[in-house]
């Protein structure tokens, strides 16, 4: 495999492949223990994290390897340093580097300067592995045919699923205020798919097997904007319109604000699921990358 910054950076055929290898991590952990020893994954952060980190550093240690957490305000690159140069030291150092970055762009430029794969944990305009987990996740509960609602606002997350969904022809409907709307760079990209966008959220889970909710106001966006997401909270009546749907999140979330408690902590609630697999998926593709 490669850098994996994108989901377009992935064939179907890979994507089944991490989703085969995830799920013999997830049955045999104790046959990979050792099968990433002596390699390193540097971890590069301009955000906060939870999952991100955790899940990427946990995962590395159970495969023998190392994790260096680094916060960019700790890293000369506060100081001035070019990203180029940075990357290319980086790489003399270690075996792959995992960013989590506000400007995609930032990101498609490090992974040019860098000599060793690049990990997008995330951007402003794409969230991959949270996708890979999701849909995965979807799998393992018998309805990754979908359809997948989405409801809320057109971000990192709807976008990488859009793309995911696209790449293994999983039907995909995305309902979000006007305004809010997926990049149309990303929509452009999933036009020949099963993805509709859509202002209403009650046709976007109409007959859903699972839907999908994130925060309104994601990190360094302006609170101001929750106003405009009047009616997408997702609540048991709105629930009430899929099909007996599993509920998702990729966390933090805010109740009663995109999503009431009763759907977050209720029997259809598979969030926790999903962020357990963040790991293993992850796990799955760091050995693709640095033990093949």
């Amino acid at each position: 495999m490669h850098d994996v910054i994108d989901i377009d950076d992935l064939t179907a055929a890979e994507i089944r492949d991490v989703y085969e290898l995830t799920d013999d991590i997830k049955a045999s952990p104790e046959a990979y223990h050792d099968s990433l020893s002596n390699e390193t994954l540097l971890m590069f952060f301009a955000k906060p994290s939870t999952r991100t980190r955790v899940s990427f550093e946990a995962g590395m240690t159970q495969l023998g390897g190392h994790a260096i957490y680094f916060p960019e305000d700790q890293s000369q690159m506060s100081r001035g340093e070019s990203l180029k140069d940075t990357a290319k030291v980086l790489s003399r150092y270690t075996d792959a580097i995992m960013a989590r970055l506000f400007d995609h762009e930032t990101m498609v430029e490090l992974a040019e300067y860098a000599d060793v794969p690049v990990i997008n944990g995330l951007t402003d305009l794409l969230h991959p592995y949270q996708a890979l987990s999701d849909v995965y996740t979807l799998r393992e509960h018998g309805i990754d045919d979908g359809p997948l609602a989405f409801v809320g606002d057109g971000n990192n997350v709807a976008q990488s699923l859009m793309q995911l969904c696209a790449t293994m022809d999983i039907p995909c409907r995305i309902a979000t205020p006007s305004g809010y709307e997926p990049d149309a760079i990303i929509q452009d990209r999933v036009a020949d798919a099963d993805v509709t966008v859509t202002n209403d959220p009650v046709e976007a889970v109409s007959g859903a097997k699972a839907v999908y909710t994130d925060v309104f106001v994601s990190m360094g966006q302006s609170e101001e904007k929750t106003d405009a997401f009047e009616g997408y909270q997702v609540t048991p009546e709105l629930m009430d319109h899929s099909d007996d749907a599993k509920f998702m999140h990729c966390l933090p979330a805010h109740r009663g604000e995109e999503v009431d408690a009763a759907v977050m902590d209720g029997p259809n609630s598979i969030v926790y699921d999903q962020a357990e697999n963040r790991q293993h998926v992850q796990k799955a593709v760091l050995h693709r990358l640095l033990a093949d």
